[in-house]
């Protein structure tokens, strides 16, 4: 059976309030629209809802049954739109301790000059959350992913110090750091492949392993060394002039940044969200 939502809505402000004026005073309507939508939610249900007297309403025992269902079905719907627009407004971002700690936390202040009523709140990990209002940003293999899903794909040079790029250039030996991924179905850091692009092969190398890339590149910061990483890492130090590339030519990866199932994660914050980052990734 259909029956009015504005009715319902009449009825149960005057069930809570115990008076058709209160009621249409809550709903700003008149106290005379109220006793119409409720004598026709009645008609049509065929039932009392209230006993009516000179200055005062009670429910009727039906009309108590149904005020217990519209009172927790209005509820409901209050919470959901609460939480809809919580969420428009705050964005759970669950990635990597490197891309959390090196490309988004310094860029923040950017974008919430842009979004100034939205929050982040960034945590590291390997769960990803389900819902429409996270967004699991993860580090993977470029092959297994939906191209559309696809926010970077990953290449991979040696950067140092500013001070101290002349120095390796000239160095007979070269000690350098980079990842050994804890999640063996990763591919694998390309160093060979880069070694081979720039004719470095057969030079002397010490590889050192860290198991993230945040700290590969913090040792090779500490220690004046080389750091073997993805450039999308290192941009921020680049662009701040603490870190610079070598001469030498950067290799392609098998290795991507990715937001798992990125169509169904769109809202209007996220959409914007992800734009920004987009935009950050390539151009910072």
């Amino acid at each position: 059976m259909q029956v009015s939502l504005p009715a319902l809505r009449a009825f149960d402000a005057a069930a809570r309030l115990g008076s058709f004026k209160a009621a249409a005073a809550e709903l700003s309507i008149s106290p005379t629209a109220v006793s119409h939508h409720i004598s026709n939610l009645e008609q049509r249900l065929c039932v009392t809802l209230f006993e009516r007297a000179a200055r005062r309403v009670a429910l009727t025992e039906v009309g108590r049954e149904l005020s217990v269902a519209t009172c927790q079905g209005f509820q409901t719907i209050e919470t959901a739109i609460e939480n809809i627009v919580f969420n428009n407004k705050h964005i759970r971002v669950s990635t990597t301790s490197s891309f959390a700690g090196l490309v988004l936390i310094p860029s923040l202040h950017a974008f919430y000059r842009k979004h100034p009523d939205v929050q982040i709140n960034i945590t590291s990990g390997e769960s990803i959350d389900t819902d429409s209002y996270s967004l699991p940003i993860r580090f993977g293999d470029k092959a297994r992913q939906n191209e559309d899903d696809i926010l970077s794909s990953e290449r991979f040079n040696t950067f140092c110090s500013v001070q101290s790029v002349h120095q390796h250039e000239r160095a007979e030996h070269l000690t350098i750091y980079t990842t050994e991924w804890k999640n063996i179905e990763l591919p694998k850091v390309p160093l060979q492949a880069w070694l081979e692009l720039n004719g470095l092969q057969n030079k002397p190398v010490t590889v050192k392993t860290f198991d993230q890339e945040l700290f590969g590149i913090q040792q090779a910061l500490l220690e004046n060394a080389l750091v073997f990483c993805s450039a999308t890492l290192v941009k921020s130090y680049i662009k701040a002039g603490v870190l610079t590339e070598l001469n030498t030519k950067a290799v392609d990866s098998a290795l991507c940044y990715y937001i798992p199932e990125r169509s169904k994660r769109r809202n209007r914050t996220n959409v914007n969200f992800v734009e920004w980052l987009g935009h950050i990734i390539r151009d910072s």
